[in-house]
């Protein structure tokens, strides 16, 4: 097995820095379930205040955020209406089916990013025929599509018209963090237009584990029942809610490294023989190319760059290269990749 020297496949390969395993061992904990663990508490306090909600709930992933937010939003049949390249619909196991027991409804956007005109063009009035548009689910910044941001005003015009039609609104935020830092929004701003929604703490923000989901007090009160009903209740989470605050305070602002290491990456990959870049698209953390030119898939070309560089990337579509840039990647580890994604296409090329 190849040695992986520099791991550029997601923000997800982030390791909790030597400074926030130290806050993890000194939390305070106590009985999460039962209401008692103060720095699982303080977490759901500060996520509640960061995104303008009146509650949130500390989950054990984001996936469980979405899918708890799903089953206390919609009935059965309902449908969910989301981009399809949307990271709960290809990536959740088909949860909200099981769960919820909703039905996604895909949408195709640009660049992950639906509008309004759209919507109306599908959200008509439920009949014996067909089931209501129960909820509208928007993800910031897009997965698949490569980090892009939803503009403020497209936001808060396709939750006016979700409301408008009848149906309840919720943001994957994931890396909603990103966009807040590549733009200078406020959260609070994003998450206003929005009934529910989460930010996750294992990403960018270099937590080990975690998600954290906001709303009204009513509808955390339910989401508590579905956490418990499918078995994420936890005891001493402390441990984990602290290396949550700690990425709060101290890694926010520092995503904009991130970001900065992406554009340089996408930088250094211009130009390299056969390989399509845009990268006026790299907006926040994430770089993507297509390897199509050069004859091979972009699994056997993530192979050969784990064999012979010991860098990991990952494959998103047939010949979609994709690298993100994280906590623990410096400009030498982003300059060695471009390099070795330099050099790579030359010998394929030739």
């Amino acid at each position: 097995m190849s040695t992986i020297k520099i791991d550029l496949y997601s923000d997800t390969s982030t390791k909790p820095t030597r400074a926030m395993r130290a806050f993890m061992c000194e939390a305070e904990v106590g009985d999460e379930q039962k209401g008692e663990d103060p720095s699982v508490n303080a977490l759901q306090d500060q996520v509640a205040e960061l995104l303008g909600k009146e509650a949130a709930l500390l989950l054990p992933s984001g996936t469980m955020c979405n899918q708890i937010a799903y089953a206390v939003h919609c009935r059965a049949g309902d449908l969910i209406l989301m981009d399809r390249t949307a990271h709960p619909l290809i990536s959740e196991a088909g949860g909200a089916a099981v769960l919820a027991r909703a039905t996604m409804y895909p949408i195709d956007g640009d660049h992950g990013m639906f509008t309004p005109e759209q919507m109306a063009a599908v959200m008509e009035a439920p009949t014996r025929y067909k089931p209501p548009f129960r909820l509208v689910c928007v993800e910031q910044t897009t997965n698949k599509p490569g980090g892009r941001i939803w503009p403020l005003e497209q936001i808060q015009a396709v939750c006016k018209m979700a409301h408008e039609r009848g149906a309840l609104t919720h943001m994957d935020g994931a890396r909603l963090l990103n966009a807040t830092v590549a733009t200078g929004i406020d959260p609070k701003a994003y998450a206003a237009s929005f009934d529910t929604l989460w930010i996750d703490l294992s990403k960018g923000l270099g937590a080990p584990i975690g998600g954290v989901l906001a709303g009204s007090a009513a509808f955390i009160q339910e989401a508590w029942q579905w956490k418990q009903r499918i078995g994420g209740a936890m005891r001493q989470a402390g441990i984990i809610a602290a290396a949550g605050s700690f990425a709060l305070d101290h890694h926010v602002d520092r995503m904009a490294e991130d970001h900065a290491n992406a554009k340089r990456l996408a930088n250094g990959i211009a130009g390299a023989p056969r390989i399509q870049i845009d990268v006026e698209g790299v907006e926040t953390n994430m770089v993507r190319f297509d390897v199509a030119d050069l004859g091979v898939s972009s699994s056997e070309f993530g192979d050969l760059m784990l064999s012979e560089f010991g860098i990991r990337v990952s494959a998103p579509g047939p010949t979609l290269v994709r690298l993100i840039p994280h906590l623990g990647i410096t400009e030498t580890d982003v300059d060695t990749a471009a390099e070795a994604i330099q050099n790579l296409a030359k010998k394929l090329a030739s």
